[in-house]
């Protein structure tokens, strides 16, 4: 289970590795572009049920800790899908890998 820190918080945020790494080519890219925009995922099974989201902009420190030390191998298409929320009104809205 990865982590993300966002900002001043010292309260992390608990996302699966692989989603994480995914998520983390998303936002450095918009981040590069100087582009603002929203992530949201659900709370981790042993987090008290709910959802959050984030607005992301790129005056706001961010850190990415992987557990794994080892990058998993990327799935174009779920990045693709990614970025394509990045860019609707929605955001990002972080949930299970497709593998179809």
């Amino acid at each position: 289970m990865g982590t993300m820190y966002y900002g001043g918080s010292a309260m992390p945020i608990r996302i699966a590795d692989r989603a994480l790494a995914h998520l983390k080519v998303v936002v450095a890219t918009k981040l590069r572009r100087s582009e603002s925009f929203t992530v949201s995922w659900q709370h981790a099974d042993d987090e008290p049920p709910g959802r959050s989201t984030l607005w992301v902009h790129p005056s706001i420190a961010l850190r990415f800790v992987f557990e794994d030390p080892q990058p998993p191998q990327l799935n174009r298409a779920w990045i693709e899908e990614l970025a394509k929320s990045a860019n609707a009104t929605g955001g990002i809205a972080l949930g299970a890998e497709d593998l179809g």
